[in-house]
Parts: structure tokens; C-alpha cells; sequence
């Protein structure tokens, strides 16, 4: 279970009837309603284990580039799915976007994306998965945390990348392919002196 800051905002806004009607009736029926609310919210919001998370490989990459991280997330259940997921990662991963809000119908799936721009070198590990079910006063909610095995591996840099087209271009003009498509450039064979 959780709690929002609406919760907190329904307990502050009760301080107005307090005031204006002193007394202890106001202030009992306000903790009731106040504590009901939350309850309700809790059992309306629906079961998190009706929904299924699943997550795709990612691909290795250079250390200072970016790559996405994607989990596919099914509602098995019978009720529309409200509420949100967090991909957690390691600092070192570089985890962007990490929280997202999903609405999804009965017996479909949604992906959802973070975004990876590893710090370090080396196996970046996926920490935990994270999700939380709201109920329809968005007061609290039901949550539930798991771990999902993924990783990202980051190479070392490779900083002469940038060099690499204009050495390709002088290649293929050197061995007589042609740099520009659609053009071709034949060079004459060279005689031999003896």
C-alpha cells in the first residue's frame, strides 16, 4: 500500500470545518472520512499481480552513447490497469524517464521505454521493477516491487569513430570504387617498365 499527497491534502482541507465548527463530532467524523477514503481507494484500485511485466534484451554499446531499455507490460486481469511503473537501474546505468504512467485495458500490453546512457564500463544492472496500482480517489494505492533481470553492457569509447567515413571514402577511391553512388570511376592499369 501507499499514499499520495492527496491523502495529505484531504487531511489539511479537514482543518476548515475544525475551525468553523469546533468540536468533537467534526473532528471525528473528518478522521472517519478520512481514513475511508484511503481504505476504499485500496480495495477499488485492483490487484498488481494481474499484470505481467516482461523485459527484452538489450543490445551492447559504446560507453557515451545512449540505448533504451524496454519492458513489455500485459494486464491479464479484468479491469483496466490505472497507475504507474519504475524501471530502476543502477546509478551507473544513467537511467532517464525511468517512471511512467500507463493506462492499460483488460487483455492488452504497452511498452514501456527508459532510456541508458552508462557512466562506467562494463554489465549495468537492472535493480528492480515497481508497480503501483492507484485507486479512483488517487488517495493511495496498492504497490509491488520485483526483480526483472536485465543488463546493458558498455564498451570502452571508441573516439577515432568520427575518422572512419573519410578513411572509407579514400579507400574506395584508392582501390577505384566509387565514393559517390550512382558514379563509378575506373582507373587505368599501370604499365610495368622493365
Amino acid at each position: 500500500m501507499y499514499v499520495t499527497g492527496r491523502l495529505l491534502a484531504l487531511v489539511i482541507l479537514g482543518a476548515l470545518p475544525v475551525v468553523v465548527y469546533p468540536g468533537f463530532a467534526t473532528v471525528w467524523l473528518w478522521f472517519m472520512f478520512c481514513l475511508i477514503v484511503p481504505v476504499v481507494d485500496v480495495t477499488l484500485a485492483g490487484k498488481t499481480t494481474a499484470v505481467r511485466v516482461f523485459r527484452r534484451p538489450t543490445a551492447p554499446i559504446r560507453l557515451g552513447d545512449q540505448t533504451t531499455s524496454q519492458l513489455i507490460v500485459e494486464n491479464t486481469g479484468s479491469r483496466r490497469f490505472r497507475g504507474h511503473i519504475r524501471d530502476a537501474w543502477q546509478p551507473s546505468a544513467g537511467a532517464r524517464d525511468d517512471r511512467t504512467r500507463l493506462t492499460i485495458p483488460a487483455g492488452e500490453r504497452r511498452a514501456v521505454i527508459t532510456r541508458l546512457t552508462p557512466t562506467r564500463r562494463g554489465d549495468r544492472q537492472a535493480v528492480r521493477v515497481t508497480i503501483r496500482r492507484s485507486g479512483p480517489f488517487g488517495s493511495a494505492g496498492r504497490q509491488r516491487s520485483f526483480y526483472i533481470p536485465g543488463q546493458v553492457r558498455a564498451l570502452p569509447p571508441f573516439g577515432s569513430r568520427k575518422h572512419l567515413p573519410s578513411r572509407l571514402a579514400r579507400l574506395r577511391q584508392l582501390d577505384g570504387a566509387d565514393p559517390w553512388p550512382g558514379h563509378r570511376v575506373r582507373l587505368a592499369p599501370r604499365l610495368c617498365r622493365r
